[in-house]
Parts: C-alpha cells; sequence; structure tokens
C-alpha cells in the first residue's frame, strides 16, 4: 500500500521525515504563520519540529496547554482558537486529543491544520470528525482533516510502550467494528459499504502481519500500525461516518470515558479502553453459537467465525503493556456491569453488544464477562 499516494487522494500530505526535514509540508507553509501547540507532556518535542517550521514559515509561534493531558472540551477548543488568532496554520505537536483540538479549532475559526506526530495512540489522524467532551458527554462533531501527517518512525518507536499498545487496540478493534457493520447489513438492512470496509480489512490485516516487528520495537512495524491508523480516518470519509472505525467496542470505551470525566479521574487512553471492548466483543461472537439460535443466525455465525480469538487479542495487548481486564483500570465493578448493559445505547448503531442486549441475554451473559474481563 502506497500510504502517501493514498493520502493525496484525500487532499492530505502523509509525509515521512527525510534527512530531518519534511519538504513538502516546509513547502505548504512558505510565508505563512504557524502556531504549534503541545502540552506539559508534548513540548520536550518542540525542537525537533520547531526548527523546521521556522525555516520555512514566515513566523513560528508556541502555545503549549498547561495541563499534561488535556481533555478536549469546549474551554480547551476556545483556549487553542484564541491563541490561534493572527496565525495561518496550527500544527499539533502530540498525538490523540492535541490532533482533535488542532483539527476543530482550525475548522471552527477557519484555518489549516495538521499534526507533528509523537506516538501512533489513536486512529484519528485524518478523519473528519473530532471527539467532544460536551457536558460530561463525548459527543463526535463534524470537523476538518488534519492538511499534513508529519512521521518520524524512529520517533514513533520511542513512544512510550502502552501508547503503541493503544494504537494496536485502535486497529485490532477494527475486526469487530466491521463485523458489527456487516451483521447490521444482514440484520437490520442497513447499508454496507463494500470500498470503504476493504481498505480497512486490508490495512489492518498488514498491521496484524507486523506485530512481532512491533513487539520487538522495529520501526518497519510501527509505520505498518501508523499506514493502519491512517487508513482509519480514509476509510471514515469514504463511509461517510465511522461506521468503518468504530463499534461496540468504541461504545464500551466511551461508556467509561463518561464514567471518569464525571468522578474527575484520569482518563486511560482511548486505544487502552478500546482494547479492552475489542478483548469482549472477540469474546461475545467467539461464544454466539452457545447462545439461542435467532433469524439470521447462520449468516451471523459465519461471520463471527472469520474472527481471531479474543485470547489472541489479550496476549498480543498484554505483550505491549496493556491491560487485558478491567480491573487493571480505576473503575467499579458495578460500572463495568452497566456498561455491559448500557453501552450499546451509546450510538444508535447496531453490533454485538446491541445484539445480546436486545435479545435479553445479557442480563446473564453479564455475570461471565465479568468474572472473566474484570
Amino acid at each position: 500500500m502506497d500510504i502517501q499516494a493514498l493520502s493525496a487522494k484525500f487532499g492530505i500530505n502523509a509525509e515521512y521525515v527525510k534527512e530531518g526535514t519534511f519538504p513538502v509540508f516546509e513547502r505548504r507553509i512558505a510565508g505563512k504563520k504557524v502556531l504549534l501547540v503541545a502540552d506539559q507532556t508534548t513540548q520536550r518535542f518542540l525542537p525537533r519540529i520547531e526548527p523546521v517550521v521556522r525555516a520555512s514559515a514566515a513566523h513560528c509561534g508556541t502555545f503549549i496547554l498547561p495541563e499534561r493531558e488535556p481533555v478536549a472540551d469546549k474551554p480547551t477548543v476556545a483556549a487553542v482558537s484564541a491563541a490561534g488568532d493572527g496565525y495561518d496554520y496550527l500544527l499539533a505537536v502530540g498525538a490523540g486529543t492535541l490532533n482533535d483540538l488542532c483539527k476543530y479549532a482550525g475548522f471552527l475559526t477557519h484555518r489549516s491544520s495538521g499534526v507533528y506526530a509523537t506516538a501512533p495512540s489513536m486512529d484519528g489522524f485524518t478523519s473528519g470528525v473530532t471527539p467532544l467532551i460536551e457536558d460530561g458527554f463525548k459527543i463526535t462533531r463534524p470537523a476538518q482533516t488534519a492538511s499534513d501527517v508529519l512521521i518520524d518512525p524512529v520517533l514513533l518507536c520511542k513512544a512510550p510502550r502502552i501508547m503503541i499498545g493503544a494504537g494496536v487496540g485502535d486497529i485490532l478493534a477494527k475486526y469487530c467494528c466491521l463485523t458489527d457493520w456487516r451483521i447490521s447489513s444482514y440484520l437490520t438492512g442497513e447499508v454496507y459499504g463494500e470500498e470503504a470496509a476493504s481498505l480497512m480489512y486490508d490495512a489492518v490485516r498488514a498491521c496484524d502481519e507486523s506485530i512481532p516487528a512491533l513487539q520487538r520495537g522495529e520501526a518497519a512495524g510501527v509505520e505498518k500500525l501508523m499506514e493502519a491508523l491512517l487508513v482509519s480516518g480514509y476509510a471514515m470519509v469514504i463511509a461517510g461516518n465511522s461506521r468503518p472505525a468504530s463499534g461496540a467496542e468504541h461504545h464500551m470505551s466511551h461508556f467509561l470515558e463518561m464514567d471518569f470525566l464525571r468522578r474527575g479521574k484520569h482518563i486511560p487512553l482511548h486505544g487502552v479502553k478500546v482494547g479492552l471492548g475489542t478483548i469482549v466483543s472477540l469474546y461475545l461472537y467467539e461464544t454466539l453459537k452457545s447462545r439461542p439460535a435467532f433469524e439470521g443466525c447462520e449468516r451471523v455465525y459465519a461471520e463471527a467465525e472469520k474472527l481471531p480469538g479474543h485470547a489472541y487479542a489479550e496476549e498480543v495487548l498484554a505483550s505491549l503493556g496493556c491491560p487485558t481486564r478491567f480491573s487493571q483500570l480505576d473503575v467499579g465493578a458495578d460500572t463495568v456491569r452497566r456498561m455491559f448493559l448500557e453501552a450499546y445505547k451509546i450510538r444508535d448503531r447496531f453490533t454485538i453488544l446491541t445484539l445480546y442486549c436486545t435479545k435479553g441475554w445479557m442480563d446473564t451473559v453479564a455475570d461471565e464477562l465479568m468474572e472473566r474481563f474484570f
């Protein structure tokens, strides 16, 4: 897969570093005023990218958020938007939240934005939406896609192992959400996007094959992971929604995130929570035949048989430093049980959770899930 050629089709410059520079990006910002946006954690990467920007831009400024782990909420979006006043371009120096903040602030203020990726930890680099926290709820809002995604595989390899694991969790999740989408087409008549799904499947399989390289800390593995994360955004653009990238596993993650916010607690990495949801989804598909038969079940069983087992996902995520039980997070057993029963309501979208909950199975299966995964 030629990720740069594919990116160009979507108007995005996904550029790998060349001798410490990003020539295409530098030409794009020539004569422009560029604001670098970092937080207390990622500001240490500014010396890597600031000289590159200063060499080409008319002016380079910096804005450092006061938090180590900022939240993409209205006040923080407003702060980034205000800091960008007088600038032409916002460059996030970081990964998930900083990229989301710059995409959305740029969208609101009609400024281009990009990201200098410091970790391959999530799949929102190239998506045209931004997840925001509004009044304690996780809401997905339309945004702009990044103009540039700047990639240094050597830097990404040095990211904390759990951040790489979070990226893998977000990619393994695609097995589940694509299957959720497919079974919804069988059971509800929802339109299934073959082009978007096929593109995503190819990227997931390539990434999956590179996991041994990732576990060894090799740049080649990180490159395949990053490619899959970028493709996830493109698949969403093709589909016109997040279906190719988000299913029951993401709904579980969103449910937990809102609980952490309500309690004012540290929020675990998105991909870490999604990885746990992926293990659960895979188990629900894996054991589906032991549940009562239902109309259309044979086609659903056939899709379930194509999936990797939940034990495989557990093994991979554990090897990359990710938790494989919810009790490893700062979350109570009652919350996790409610998540199994209620997370399907997070989005109006049919998933494996929807199937279990609307058939009335989850009332008894929840005990089984708690024993195995809490």
